[in-house]
């Protein structure tokens, strides 16, 4: 099923690095992302938005205009979070099972909310 895209840039962004970001959320500039590009069906834009990050310990949040946190999930008695190892996917092959403790995107007059839902956290570094 084809799916609509869109993405978001620091508002701090020039505009050579928008257009350079957008070419990586369409899978036109290659690497990760366009291992995805057949699954899109319309590219719906590109937003700015103010991003900030914060990593402490074992809660991961991003907040660009609205919020997502997750907080990685240790199974009761054990000392180590849920890890899925070994899967296919553009930001790492090792993902921490996770919980949205807060969870929700407004964009493109779409919104999407997952608090209480699943999610995972992974390291991830791009570079051209």
């Amino acid at each position: 099923m084809a799916r609509t895209l869109n993405g978001t840039v620091d508002a701090r962004a020039g505009q050579e690095q928008a257009d350079a970001l957008a070419g990586v959320f369409s899978g036109q500039k290659g690497g990760p992302v366009s291992a995805l590009a057949p699954l899109v069906g319309k590219v719906l834009g590109v937003e700015r938005a103010s991003i900030e990050f914060k990593d402490s310990g074992r809660r991961h949040s991003a907040r660009i205009g609205d919020e997502i946190e997750v907080e990685d999930f240790v199974p009761e008695g054990l000392a180590e979070p849920t890890q899925l190892e070994n899967v296919f996917h553009p930001s790492n092959t090792t993902l921490t099972v996770a919980k949205p403790t807060a969870s929700r995107i407004a964009a493109f007059d779409m919104t999407f909310e997952n608090e209480g839902g699943s999610a995972f956290s992974a390291p991830f570094q791009w570079s051209a």
